[in-house]
């Protein structure tokens, strides 16, 4: 069965759960204003393979009337969502960004969501988040020492050169981000990312997009607005 797809996603359970939930299938669509023609891409696709997918993908269906609870569960929606891309909005566990809309779903081990490019496997988001007694992300520290040591002993692996090209802090609505731009390289490859950390709701959130290094300059700008979409929700 193939299936329209909006540019909205509306999540409140771990991902598997979350897109075969037939409780999303129910969920309204908007029709706000807010929300132009170009931001909703429909289309069939012939293949098994992506009937398959799209069946997992059940929450992209129909358009209807956004309840206004949802307008005010995140801040994504004070604004119309970029072209070509959507919003995903966990509600439960209290994190929502964009992501291009060409992106398919996938799992990707012990992180909460991730997307990626239909074709190229290094071009990804992905979320995760760990507890955590602090509350906010100026309890773990200044941007200039915690950044580094972040990139340079948990996103590098031990093989990995770890290279930081630019830092940033931002406050939205009250909640604090760090976002870092950084380049991981082995000897086999080099992969140059976004990372957004944020903390609120017990919980230390990460969010990482990046692509292949030799592709970075041609996605850059792409996927800045999804590392700089990420919010933190309240749950």
């Amino acid at each position: 069965m193939a299936v329209s797809s909006l540019s909205l996603t509306w999540v409140s359970t771990p991902l598997h759960n979350k897109l075969n939930s037939t409780h999303y299938n129910e969920l309204p669509r908007p029709n706000s204003s807010l929300f132009s023609c170009n931001n909703i891409s429909c289309s069939k696709d012939p293949t098994s393979n992506e009937e398959d997918h799209t069946k997992r993908r059940t929450l992209l269906l129909g358009v209807g009337a956004l309840t206004s609870s949802l307008f005010q569960a995140s801040p994504l929606f004070a604004q119309e969502i970029p072209a070509n891309y959507r919003a995903f909005v966990d509600s439960s566990d209290g994190y929502s960004y964009y992501y291009p809309s060409d992106w398919r779903d996938f799992d990707f081990m012990a992180h909460d969501s991730a997307f990626k490019d239909r074709y190229l496997q290094l071009q990804n988001v992905r979320v995760r988040f760990l507890p955590t007694d602090k509350k906010d992300i100026h309890d773990m520290g200044p941007m200039e020492e915690i950044i580094p040591d972040l990139v340079k002993h948990r996103y590098a692996a031990p093989s990995q050169v770890a290279t930081i090209f630019d830092m940033q802090e931002k406050s939205i609505d009250g909640k604090n981000y760090y976002t870092v731009e950084f380049q991981l390289t082995s000897r086999i490859f080099a992969t140059t990312s976004f990372a957004t950390i944020a903390i609120g709701n017990g919980r230390y959130y990460t969010l990482i997009v990046g692509a292949n290094e030799r592709r970075w300059k041609r996605v850059r700008n792409k996927l800045k607005v999804v590392a700089d979409s990420f919010r933190v929700l309240d749950i």
